[in-house]
């Protein structure tokens, strides 16, 4: 087998941790299997350069930052090569470039374009174990950028796909994808496999393991997808199609995200277009509107209320200003002590009273439901932050995700 494998900041976070990992990579070639592997910097690498960049500048040039930034996966993979070739195994460590990793323009929070795998090819076919830097790539002139947050697991999964790998695992500080979160709900149960479309929807729901885009990518790609600890032998979870998965259950898991923040519009103009209007200017700022609820009132106006994440607010407070200023919105109020909760299952499809059964274990709790937003797979609440958690444990007995 081909196996991709992926390491992150606090996996190869000092100089033992990388031989800790030299030490599995070498596990899996005695295996019988050939390996690529992809690093991360080194935890707190890449926080201490962007320092050194603002000591010089409050606002340096993002091409400098991603020439910058894009040292500290080199030192990794060079320093992880150098254990590897000192254990008796040949490597060979590479940059986004000479791995073949194509990007747009777009620098620090770049998008990979396409990959020419042949580079990495010879060296697998020369019997090496092939190194490589993540979060990294060239433009079309030849440029670095940088993939931005979670740019590392978006190059393993890239390289798995180019390469036709039959596995890419992600190591991380957690042991798998669980049915909730465990801090939470000590009940919680590890998955030992679920589909990409339960992953993204709760990667997007505010699970933090994997993030969306690369499970979008391995979706794309139909890549198999692990995701382990590199601090313990368990198995993972594998993110897999919908059809690898023999027995659906009716939900997979429960996901919190506390990042949220309510927009309430009062006494919108009733009109055509007014609402795309104000869309369409919370887009143009990059705001992410989650849940959206409207509602008629009596007098030629409709409210309006929508959920977005808090660390947006005040951008869409902006946008908001300026639509009241103009006379199409009477009133505006915010709420930041709300958190959105869901569930998530393909068995949904297939299996009537999801929702009423998840309204049931809301209400047995006296928590108020304030808006409510479905999919063919989920169901999302929006509650008082204050029971958030007890909701969420709420939700995971009801539906027996702890059996």
């Amino acid at each position: 087998m081909l196996i991709v494998q992926k390491f992150g900041g606090t996996s190869v976070g000092d100089l033992e941790r990388i031989q800790n990992v030299a030490n599995r990579v070498q596990k899996t070639v005695n295996e019988g299997h050939q390996v690529v592997v992809v690093v991360s910097a080194m935890s707190g690498e890449t926080n201490k350069l962007i320092s050194y960049a603002e000591h010089f500048s409050a606002t340096p040039s993002s091409a400098e930052v991603d020439m910058l930034l894009s040292s500290g996966e080199r030192v990794t993979a060079a320093l992880l090569s150098i254990a590897l070739n000192e254990m008796g195994h040949p490597s060979v460590a590479m940059t986004g470039r000479q791995a073949g990793i194509v990007t747009t323009s777009r620098h620090t929070k770049a998008r990979i374009e396409n990959i020419d795998p042949s580079s990495m090819q010879k060296g697998i076919d020369a019997g090496k174990i092939v190194v490589v830097a993540g979060f990294q790539g060239v433009n079309e002139e030849g440029i670095v950028t940088t993939l931005g947050r979670g740019g590392s697991d978006l190059s393993a999964v890239a390289i798995a796909g180019a390469l036709k790998a039959d596995l890419c695992e992600i190591y991380t500080d957690v042991d798998g994808i669980y049915t909730t979160d465990p801090r939470i709900e000590p009940k919680a149960k590890k998955l030992e496999r679920i589909s990409y479309e339960e992953m993204l929807e709760l990667a997007s729901l505010g699970a933090k393991v994997l993030q969306n885009r690369s499970v979008e990518m391995a979706k794309k790609l139909n890549v198999n997808l692990v995701t382990r600890s590199s601090f313990s032998e368990a198995e993972g979870t594998l993110i897999t199609k919908e059809e690898n998965i023999m027995e659906q259950p009716v939900v997979s898991g429960v996901a919190l995200d506390r990042n949220q923040a309510r927009v309430s519009l009062v006494g919108v103009t009733d009109r055509p277009g007014i609402a795309a209007e104000i869309f369409n200017a919370l887009a143009a700022e990059e705001i992410n509107v989650d849940v959206i609820l409207q509602t008629v009132a009596h007098d030629a106006t409709t409210n309006i209320d929508f959920t977005i994440p808090t660390n947006e607010l005040e951008s869409a407070k902006s946008i908001v200003k300026g639509f009241v200023q103009k006379g199409e919105i009477k009133s505006s109020d915010y709420n930041e002590s709300i958190a959105k909760v869901s569930i998530v299952g393909v068995g949904m499809k297939s299996h009537a009273g999801v929702a009423a059964k998840a309204f049931s274990a809301m209400a047995t709790e006296n928590i108020n439901i304030r808006m409510i937003s479905t999919s063919e797979i989920k169901v999302s609440m929006v509650i008082e932050d204050k029971y958030s958690e007890l909701a969420v444990r709420a939700l995971h007995s009801a539906f027996e995700l702890d059996k």
